[in-house]
């Protein structure tokens, strides 16, 4: 062989080698990149699993008294009679007179453990009275609550108040 031949030999294996090494650098740097896009991502998901974590050991004693009280599953039209029941036996109970009643659409979104019933009454009498039924309605225990209360003084009688009053109830709905 040659010296040119050598010299030949030798600048092509050095062109090769210097090509090698800058697809390989290419090469560990995209695959550098992708392990600090999965780091950054493990990072977070492990920042959200401790969120999680610290997040459950609070509200531990919430899901415990939940849990304590689960509703038994009714139907939709079970729950809402009921409630309907319920809040008319209370204001009678407490003096009221009851003007009007309606069912309002009921939040059934698919895919949730509760749904929830909802009833508008309008209800006149004393405010104490009042105060009272409102203190029978709104019971954590049993899952329900008067969301929205508009008080207005009576038209003709000074010493009533006129409340329309939003009951909800959640409740679990019955499984077919």
């Amino acid at each position: 062989m040659s010296p040119r031949e050598r010299n030949l030999l030798l600048f092509f294996a050095a062109a090769g080698f210097l090509v090698l090494n800058l697809l390989g650098f290419g090469f560990m740097k995209s695959k550098r990149a992708d392990l600090d896009r999965k780091l950054v991502a493990a990072e977070q998901k492990l920042a959200t699993a401790e969120s999680f974590q610290a997040n459950a050991e609070e509200v531990a004693d919430e899901m415990q008294w939940l849990t304590d009280h689960e509703p038994a599953p009714v139907a939709r039209q079970d729950a809402e009679t009921e409630l309907q029941q319920f809040c008319a036996t209370e204001a009678n109970n407490a003096g009221l007179t009851i003007k009007t009643q309606k069912f309002l659409d009921a939040d059934e979104t698919e895919g949730r453990h509760y749904h929830r019933a909802k009833m508008q009454l309008n209800v006149a009498g004393r405010e104490e009275a009042l105060y009272q039924w409102l203190d029978q309605i709104n019971d954590p225990a049993k899952l329900r609550i008067a969301t929205k209360l508009l008080l207005t003084p009576d038209a003709k009688d000074d010493t009533l108040i006129d409340c329309t009053a939003t009951i909800d109830q959640w409740f679990v709905p019955a499984t077919e």
